[in-house]
């Protein structure tokens, strides 16, 4: 059985409960390597992946005798064989989080379950501390993020479309290794680029604009996410002084990242920042990355969170000025015990292409 079935299966214990049904897919991937469509059960006794014919020979043939999964073919099961799933378990775990009611009501009547009991995110609370193999694909997947950047600077031009570079993004992720983007991808060019999430338009690249470029990929499913915001020909006196404030507190947070890090008081400090600079905070300062681009920790100045070792998170401050324009800053950051380390090392001086 694999070290992460054998977690959940001590976890349970914990809880008092007796078997748990897993229907979100992300933790189906972290829990058993397995990427098809169907529910992964564990009970008293065994560990079940119930799929379709279509998925059968795949998920087999990724599976070893150590990882101690039976895989079942939905079309042999009986209503007997649903019903004894859980026989002589009086609680078992479902993920509220992903779960439907009508889904709910289903499998209650299905495996006729005594207690369906919510979990509250075990399975996304474990995945915060990252395993070697983890952080190992979640840095691959940052250097290929880095090898993007330095591509850019020196194929955007004036008179180019925001869509253009977001379509040449994804065209050299995938030809540099990477098996997909991680989210859709960000250009914002000129008074776009005040929008924290927008999308690529046909806008062309003027002379002046600051271009924000948020982007991400994909290595054995796991992300990268980076953020950095150029400028076209020259820069601009006020967007140089907004830079300037967000690159500084982009920095002062990585170098305050660590094991115990209090996310709460960082968060607050950071509103302090911007409020005597006369600024507004319209964007989070960071989330979790791991198979999902935005998982846990979330910033926020009501979570009070401690940091630890071997998370990921990332390190984003912005400022965003409405119909004028804005400025991000963004790495995917390790923590560390004592420190931590920015996994995208593309610069953050000023660059003009």
């Amino acid at each position: 059985m694999n070290e992460k079935i054998k977690w959940l299966r001590n976890k349970l214990l914990g809880l008092n409960m007796q078997g748990i049904i897993i229907t979100n897919p992300v933790n189906i991937r972290y829990l058993t390597n397995i990427e098809a469509e169907g529910i992964f059960i564990v009970n008293r006794k065994e560990n079940i992946f119930i799929t379709d014919s279509r998925y059968i020979e795949h998920v087999n043939s990724i599976l070893t005798l150590d990882d101690g999964i039976v895989v079942i073919n939905v079309k042999d099961l009986t209503l007997e064989d649903y019903e004894n799933f859980f026989i002589f378990c009086e609680n078992v775990g479902f993920e509220e989080g992903h779960l439907t009611y009508a889904k709910y009501k289903e499998y209650m009547h299905k495996f006729k379950i005594n207690n369906f009991e919510e979990t509250e995110g075990i399975i996304e609370k474990q995945r915060m501390i990252k395993e070697p193999d983890e952080i190992e694909n979640i840095t691959k997947a940052c250097e290929i993020t880095d090898k993007c950047f330095e591509h850019l600077k020196t194929f955007i031009k004036v008179g180019m479309s925001e869509k253009e570079i977001a379509n040449e993004i994804e065209t050299f992720f995938l030809a540099n290794g990477a098996e997909a983007l991680a989210f859709d991808t960000i250009v914002a060019s000129g008074k776009n680029s005040s929008m924290p999430h927008a999308i690529p338009t046909d806008k062309l690249i003027e002379p002046g604009d600051p271009i924000t470029i948020d982007m991400g990929c994909k290595v054995n499913g796991y992300c990268s996410d980076m953020t950095r915001t150029v400028f076209a020909e020259f820069v601009p006196q006020e967007a140089k002084e907004v830079y300037d404030f967000v690159l500084r507190n982009q920095t002062y947070v990585l170098d305050i990242l660590k094991e115990g890090a209090n996310i709460k008081n960082i968060s607050k400090m950071m509103d302090g920042n911007y409020q005597l600079a006369g600024y507004d905070v319209m964007h989070s300062l960071g989330h979790g990355v791991g198979l999902e681009i935005h998982e846990y920790p979330y910033y926020g100045n009501t979570v009070d969170f401690y940091l630890k070792e071997h998370m990921v998170i990332t390190d984003e401050p912005g400022v965003y000025i409405p119909n004028r324009f804005g400025i991000r800053i963004e790495d995917t950051v390790l923590i560390n015990k004592y420190s931590a380390t920015a996994l995208t090392k593309s610069e953050k001086t000023l660059v003009v292409v």
